[in-house]
């Protein structure tokens, strides 16, 4: 039996095998394929468009397969196969007897792969040059596993990158991972190509209206000077007129109207005569009338020495009067204290430890520590903590003052946007005063940390809570600063009760609805309390 030719021997170890049947449709394309491959120059061209092709992710799935072929049949060592044409290998004879038709077929054949080629190269090299200079929306995408990770990507401006960091803050921080229904990588890509950021006031405007999407009114944008003053705020400092502000209750029931709760002592509004108990009806032109706390504290604070207009109205007087007040620096000290003596029919006077905590910052866990420990030790019995028109401040200051008052016991519990549960707890190492009578005021100013605190001290039957149903504010805020020194605080958890109530938007319930309005300064705290024929006289209720 006559040996099989090398070249028919590898054959049929091809992909397409010399021992197969009805090759002889694909003759063309396969032998195409195979002469490219042997023609280097044609070859290199046809390997590197596979790479380009690959590098741009423009795979084609035709353009492949011939070019995995081509490798095929060159580690196959097939040049051309007489089998192929319908010949027999019978012998040498035979098949030299027909090599000038072989050498004239293949001749023929090769300058139709260079023409095929040049058209496959001219052809990807158009479809690939449209498609690199089609615009693209997908190109910002972070992750390489986007659909549209391998596209051309846009050039970012400044004004562009300072979106995305306020963009990613909240992606990464923010509870509600539904993002108040919505999805929030859509609503970055179309923000890039629709919301202008040309100005940094016009980059302020879309960062504004992309929070203003989540429906939360405590993750708000702060400009440069306003986080600043917001950082110097929790700090124990801030630049602003120098007021602590609250809800005018001196008429009993609920007011929309703003009331000075004090001045701060030597401040730039004390200076300007402005006194507690007038009401604030203007802030540079704004009505005040309804303006939250929030919104209040911010229109009062700004920049070192700048200007603030106060439209003020005084009790006494009939007509309101206008201070212009620059901004200074002022050291806030949160917590004020008195120790009330009451006389009392028969009974020796009630002495009363008035405590006032008018913010939680990192000074208000010490000063109220030092303001217990001075009241016992001037021979207080029971105490009055007075966190009306406290908007809150540090969550972590909140937790410490609550340790002082318990001996055991939950103080609240945190979910996370992963709905995780912490426990904030405490076994009493920390407490200096869990035995003695404790009320707490409150009003619908009471927010935030202060009404984690009322709500401790609560639901532990620690306390009896007096006064008119909180904020309802039951959500925890952290502050993150953008790159060119602006900022936002943004909501990233939830908390309950240690009786798992969800105050959030609802608040808590005192124990006992107080309607008659109580002066908020220690000073006229006590003489109301001293004075039996004002509406004030509730000592009973405070010295239990």
């Amino acid at each position: 039996m006559a040996s099989t030719p090398s070249h028919q021997r590898g054959l049929g170890n091809s992909p397409i095998g010399g021992r197969t049947r009805g090759r002889v449709s694909v003759l063309g394309v396969d032998y195409v394929s195979c002469v490219v491959r042997t023609d280097g120059r044609i070859a290199a061209f046809f390997d590197g468009e596979l790479q380009s092709l690959r590098r741009q992710g423009l795979v084609f799935k035709r353009a492949i397969a011939r070019l995995n072929l081509m490798k095929n049949l060159q580690k196959s060592k097939f040049l051309w196969s007489p089998r192929f044409r319908g010949f027999s290998a019978e012998g040498e004879n035979a098949e030299n007897s027909r090599s000038a038709q072989e050498r004239k077929l293949q001749s023929q054949w090769f300058l139709s792969a260079k023409r095929r080629g040049l058209v496959l190269l001219i052809g990807s090299a158009v479809i690939a040059l449209l498609i690199v200079s089609a615009p693209t929306t997908c190109t910002l995408a972070p992750y390489a596993l986007s659909p549209c990770a391998l596209q051309p990507t846009y050039a970012l401006t400044e004004e562009n990158l300072l979106f995305l960091d306020a963009w990613r803050a909240v992606d990464r921080a923010y509870v509600d991972k539904s993002f108040n229904g919505q999805s929030w990588f859509r609503y970055r890509e179309n923000a890039l190509r629709k919301e202008p950021m040309n100005t940094r006031e016009e980059t302020y405007a879309a960062i504004r209206k992309m929070l203003a999407t989540l429906d939360d009114p405590f993750t708000r944008f702060l400009e440069p000077e306003k986080f600043k003053s917001l950082k110097s705020g929790t700090s124990g400092a801030l630049t602003g007129v120098g007021l602590e502000v609250g809800f005018d209750v001196s008429s009993g029931g609920g007011s929309e109207d703003l009331v000075v709760v004090s001045p701060v002592s030597g401040g730039p509004a004390g200076r300007a005569g402005i006194t507690p108990g007038d009401l604030i009806l203007a802030i540079d032109g704004v009505a005040t009338h309804g303006m939250g706390l929030y919104d209040a504290a911010q229109r009062l604070q700004g920049p070192l020495n700048s200007a603030v207009e106060l439209t003020v109205l005084n009790k006494t007087t009939a007509a309101p009067k206008t201070v212009t007040v620059l901004r200074e620096k002022i050291t806030l000290n949160p917590v004020t204290w008195k120790l009330c003596e009451v006389p009392r029919s028969g009974k020796d006077p009630a002495k009363i430890g008035y405590i006032r905590l008018s913010t939680f910052n990192s000074n208000s866990s010490g000063a109220v520590r030092t303001a217990i420990e001075n009241l016992r030790e001037s021979g207080a019995t029971s105490f009055v903590l007075d966190i009306r028109n406290n908007s809150g401040g540090l969550f972590p200051a909140g937790v410490e003052i609550a340790k002082m008052w318990l001996d055991k016991g939950v103080i609240a519990y945190i979910s996370d946007s992963k709905g995780v549960r912490d426990i904030y707890e405490t076994d009493g190492e920390e407490a200096i005063a869990t035995t003695e009578p404790l009320t707490v005021l409150v009003n619908k100013g009471t927010a935030s940390a202060s009404e984690v605190l009322a709500g401790a001290l609560k639901d532990n039957k620690r306390a009896l809570i007096v006064g008119e149903p909180t904020f309802g504010k039951g959500r925890i805020q952290s502050i993150f600063e953008l790159s060119d020194g602006s900022g936002m605080a943004v909501t990233v958890a939830r908390y309950e009760t240690p009786a798992h109530i969800n105050i959030d938007k609802v608040g808590i319930t005192p124990d006992l609805r107080l309607a008659t309005g109580l002066p908020m300064d220690v000073e006229s705290f006590c003489q109301c309390l001293q004075d039996p024929s004002s509406s004030c006289n509730v000592t009973s209720l405070f010295a239990r």
